[in-house]
């Protein structure tokens, strides 16, 4: 992690450049995670058309070793893990709220 006197070493351009790349990546990821979210959707309403239960433990538990395996940091594993069981929670609800919809139509 960078220190503090790290981040005072840096001219104000540098600093500048730093957060506009920063600024362009928050884009950039949440840009990925609402398409991440609509896969799930569509993963979701497959499931649902054929009978198959939202929730597949299996499955999450296979996304969580492939995440794992692929986190080279610096991001803590633990906290990395957190993230995507919140978006794994996150878009299950969405299903639930899809399905809902779709069963009072």
């Amino acid at each position: 992690m960078a220190d503090r006197r790290d981040a005072d070493l840096l001219s104000p351009r540098e600093l500048e450049s730093l957060r506009a790349e920063i600024d362009a990546l928050d884009i950039e990821i949440v840009r990925l995670l609402n398409r991440r979210a609509t896969l799930g959707l569509a993963a979701g309403h497959a499931k649902t058309r054929t009978g198959r239960p939202l929730t597949d433990l299996e499955r999450e538990r296979d996304v969580l070793v492939r995440i794992s395996r692929a986190n080279e940091g610096p991001l803590p594993q633990a906290e990395l893990l957190a993230l995507y069981r919140q978006l794994i929670e996150t878009i299950k609800h969405l299903e639930e709220i899809e399905n809902s919809r779709s069963s009072t139509d």
